[in-house]
Parts: structure tokens; sequence; C-alpha cells
């Protein structure tokens, strides 16, 4: 079986960070995840002062907002991990101990392995997916100005140097040595954007994906209950699925605790990337070199998105199916007092589980809303040209 949120682990070491660190190399670590943010927060700088120097041309000011409201996003995620670094680390153990006791359980239980391993092959591939797409986009930035540079000596053109990213610096950023510097300090500040990316948008996914898996070995084990048997062992059986239920609700309102902010962030800024995109992709229908790049950056936002709305949606669809796997058991066949408990335990699995911050709720419908905002602003901006 494939180790869970390796890939995510894998990010999150390459930023420094372990969740076996004494006190020394949590300090250090600190520092390290406190550099990162205050780099990326430094761009917002150089691509403030592109678009209040470019203000009058829409074109260019979009452009940069796009990349300016991605690197805000990041601020928050960045901000996010720092806040709740722990939890996270705490969620992937539990995660783990859940996986190993499933394993145990076989074949007792060989539908809840096969539901947990699924759940981990499914996990790597979209965490995987996603990390290749944030990775690429990042690259057609940084390989933009290198190709044109490329082609220009090629066909032994006049070529006029680009910076990766929309930004402008307060000194000459276009000449040697400034150039060279812009250049490898955007490398580094797109590396931890895609790093950070990957590390907590994969590890919301990957823990959504497992309470899933989780959540249907429950109802498994719910619907092959034999409630004809003895009171005693019956009531037995009863308090572990409890246990169980509750420990699932519990790792799900953590999973949305800890992550509030980020998905009240991806869904504001996502509504605001979407038009600046969509205006770009329109405006470069004539160049092959754009419109790969925010055909990227399009694919890339709205994969984020998906990711939350994804893992929202499967998280409420599962836990109200735990209400359905009691109604599909031979619960009738129980006692008159566990039947009594066992309308408690139906009652509390009638509630759905959301995962929300403020009014924004993360769910397909509200991911095919987004989209459908984004179809809206073709037909406006070709309305207007």
């Amino acid at each position: 079986m494939g180790e869970l949120f390796e890939l995510q682990e894998n990010c999150l070491r390459a930023m420094g960070h372990s969740d076996d660190m004494d006190s020394t190399e949590l300090r250090s670590l600190s520092f390290k995840h406190i550099s990162s943010l205050l780099l990326v927060t430094s761009a917002q700088y150089p691509l403030i002062s592109y678009a209040a120097y470019n203000r009058n041309e829409v074109e260019k000011v979009t452009a940069c907002l796009s990349v300016m409201l991605t690197n805000f996003l990041t601020v928050i995620k960045i901000t996010t991990f720092l806040v709740n670094r722990q939890a996270f680390w705490d969620m992937i153990r539990r995660f783990r101990k859940m996986q190993h006791q499933s394993a145990k359980q076989t074949p007792r239980n060989a539908k809840g392995l096969d539901y947990v391993t699924k759940a981990n092959k499914q996990a790597a591939f979209l965490g995987k997916a996603y990390c290749v797409s944030c990775g690429l986009t990042g690259l057609y930035f940084m390989l933009g100005p290198i190709i044109k540079m490329l082609t220009s000596s090629s066909h032994k053109t006049i070529y006029v140097r680009e910076l990766p990213m929309p930004m402008k610096f307060p000194f000459s950023d276009l000449q040697s040595p400034g150039y060279e510097l812009v250049f490898l300090y955007t490398v580094v500040v797109t590396v931890i954007v895609v790093a950070y990316a990957s590390a907590v948008d994969g590890l919301f996914i990957s823990f959504a994906i497992n309470l899933r898996a989780h959540f249907r070995t429950l109802q498994d084990i719910i619907e092959n209950s034999k409630f004809s048997s003895s009171e005693k062992k019956v009531q037995e059986g009863l308090t572990s699925i409890v246990r169980y239920h509750q420990l699932l609700i519990l790792l799900s309102g953590k999973l949305r605790a800890t992550y509030t902010a980020t998905v009240f962030g991806q869904f504001v800024i996502t509504s605001l990337q979407v038009g600046v995109i969509i205006y770009q992709l329109v405006k470069n229908m004539d160049s092959v070199m754009d419109l790969l790049l925010y055909a990227s950056f399009f694919g890339s936002i709205m994969l984020q998105l998906f990711i939350y709305c994804y893992g929202g949606e499967i998280i409420k669809a599962e836990s109200l199916q735990i209400d359905i796997a009691f109604r599909l058991s031979n619960w009738y066949l129980a006692s008159p007092k566990l039947r009594r408990s066992l309308s408690v335990i139906i009652q509390q699995s009638q509630k759905e589980i959301l995962i929300r911050a403020g009014f924004f709720v993360a769910s397909l419908a509200n991911f095919v809303g987004i989209c459908r905002t984004a179809l809206s602003f073709i037909t406006v901006i070709k309305s207007i040209e």
C-alpha cells in the first residue's frame, strides 16, 4: 500500500519541516517559514508597482493582478500552515493510525481496507496531478522570457528583455546584474509558491478523500451489523460504531477549522482571478505562447478551487450516507431498548458535515457556479470587442 501523504510530506520536508523535531529545530523551522512568508509577501511590492506604473493599460494591469492575487493567496496558505502546523501533523498521524487499524482488521473488514487503499491511491494521484499543474504554470512563467530570447537570437532580431512576472523594481531591473538577480528572486518565490500550494492544498484533498473512505467503512460496518445477536454483543457493536462516527465528526471539524481562512481566501481570490485571466485569454488569442501560459494558469487556479469544492462535497455526501446505512441494516431486529439508542445515533447522522468559511460552502454546486461565471465573462468581453 502506498505511503499516505508522501508527496505532501516531501514538500514540507523540502521546506525544512518534520514531525519529529526538538525545540531548537522547531525554532529554526519557524525562522525558515517566516522567511518564506516574508519573501513571498515582499513580491507584492514590485507587482503593485508594476500595476501602478501601467495603470492606464488594462491588459498589463490585469496580467499583473492575476499573479498578485495568486501570490496573496499563497501568503494566506503559508500563514495557515504556520498557525496550524502541529494540527497538520496530528491529523497525518491520526489517519495513518486509522489506516493501520483497517489493515489489522483484515479479513474481518476487508471492504474497509479496500476503501482506504483506494482512497490512498486516488489522493496520491490528485496530489501529483495538482503538483505538476502548479509546477508547469510556474515553469511557463520562467521559460517565457528565455524562449523569446532564444527565438530572437535564432531569427537575429533585437530582443527586449522581459521579467518572468509583471514586476517593476526601484532599480534597473532589465540591465545586468539587476536582471539576473530579479530572475533568481522570481524563481525562488515561484518555487515557494508551488511547494506550499502542493503541500497545503494536497493535504486537504488527501484528508477529505481518506475521510470519505472511513465514512464508507463505517457504512459497511453498520449495514452488516447483526442486531439480532445478544443485547450485550449488539451494545458493544453500537458503542464501537458511535466512537468511530464521533472520531470522523471530530476529524471533519478539525479539517474545517484548520482550513477556514484558506477556503475563504480560495473562493474570494479565485472569483477575482477568473475575471482577469479570462480577459487575458481573450486578448491573447493570437499569441500561442501567451495563450498557453494563461490557459495553464486558468486551469491551475480552477484545479485549486476544485480540490476544495470536491473535498467538501464528498465529506458532505458520505456523512449523510450514515443515516441511510442504518436504514438498510436489520435494525428492526434489535430490542426496544437498543432501538431507542439507535434513534439517537440516526438523528445525529442526519446532520450534514460542511466544509465552509463564512458564507462560502465548499461544494461542487459553487464550483459549477464559478465556471458559469467564467463563461459569462467570455461572452461579455467578446461582446465589448
